[in-house]
């Protein structure tokens, strides 16, 4: 049976802004069955406080190579045309002529490259790549968008530590892109050589393993789901009220994160939805005004665009986040995965 996965790239304010990759089963609790050296979850994602899309890109179809290691045929669905081609065409051409591309420059990106041409010649079971067309409805894609996005802007703020493979970081450090780059302590004894790169690894879990865990998260309800779960009804986003409309799919043939993003714009994005007062849904006890205010951009994940109901404008919504930690002398408090609860 064919083993198909999605996979996409983002950076926020391309070039060199935050990066992130993700990867995505479109199978369910398919982690450490034959052909999937991966957790339960049946997806992963990473990134890096620089970088451009087209690393992301590659990053996300190496590390899709590397948990899908068997003789199992794997179809890899990505909107990235440059992914494609860099994966299946240009590399026999760059590998006739010494790894240079035809201005007999050297080839960008040239470790992850090299690193994916090696991992499907040494693949048993054949590799495929399917091109789709981003932000237009693909229920995969826009779900390996939202992790790549939402990693990046978890390495922009903070919330999370740089994760590449290490031929992502090589190829990042190697370009123009590397000047501030936040590199982890772990990733950077193995770019000194002091360590092996498979510590930088997940640990991969057996078949029994995957399974109670997936159990465990059916029983419990609060592990992350799979990709099929997130996919299900409804589309694994809040059931909020979205009219039911037509909406027309981007006309843009090229590869839509090839080019460049603006982070501001994405920050407008988001600021157009509006803030509701939620202290009526804080319990009585907890109602006397403080005198503090909280001001920011919150980012809802799974974003309503995965929805097939969203009709593509900003939608009303009310509730509460409970908020608990630091809040450093200039009043920031970084928050992750804050789970929202509605009113």
């Amino acid at each position: 049976m064919t083993i198909t996965v999605s996979t996409d790239g983002s950076a926020l304010g391309n070039p060199n802004g935050p990066m992130g990759w993700a990867w995505a089963d479109h199978a369910k609790n398919a982690g450490g069955t034959p052909g999937h050296e991966h957790d339960g979850h049946g997806y992963d994602s990473g990134g890096a406080t620089n970088g451009t899309n087209q690393i992301g890109e590659l990053c996300a179809v190496l590390e899709a190579l590397r948990a899908h290691p068997g003789s199992e045929p794997l179809l890899i669905e990505s909107d990235s045309q440059y992914a494609i081609n860099c994966s299946t065409t240009w590399v026999k051409g760059w590998k006739r002529n010494g790894w240079k591309n035809s201005q007999k420059k050297p080839v960008k990106n040239v470790e992850l490259i090299k690193a994916i041409d090696a991992e499907i010649s040494r693949r048993p079971g054949p590799v495929n790549f399917k091109w789709v067309k981003g932000h237009a409805g693909n229920a995969g894609n826009e779900l390996v968008d939202e992790l790549a996005r939402t990693y990046a802007g978890d390495c922009r703020s903070g919330a999370r530590d740089g994760y590449l493979p290490i031929e992502g970081w090589q190829s990042l450090l190697h370009s123009e892109y590397a000047h501030g780059t936040d590199v982890p302590p772990d990733v950077q004894l193995v770019l000194d050589g002091q360590a092996d790169a498979s510590s930088l690894r997940k640990p991969v879990e057996s078949g029994s393993v995957a399974a109670k865990k997936t159990n465990d998260s059916a029983v419990k309800g609060s592990e992350t789901q799979s990709l099929a779960d997130l996919l299900a009804e409804p589309e694994g986003v809040p059931d909020f009220d979205f009219d039911i409309r037509t909406t027309t799919a981007p006309t843009d043939e090229d590869d839509s994160d090839d080019a460049p993003q603006s982070a501001i714009a994405d920050a407008q994005t988001h600021a157009a939805i509006p803030v509701v007062s939620t202290s009526s849904a804080i319990p009585a006890v907890n109602a006397q005004p403080s005198g503090l205010t909280v001001s920011g951009t919150l980012v809802f994940s799974p974003a309503p665009k995965t929805s097939p109901y969203f009709n593509g404008q900003p939608m009303p919504i009310s509730g509460t986040i409970a908020i608990e930690g630091y809040v450093d002398g200039d009043g920031n408090l970084i928050i992750a995965n804050a789970p929202f609860i509605r009113r």
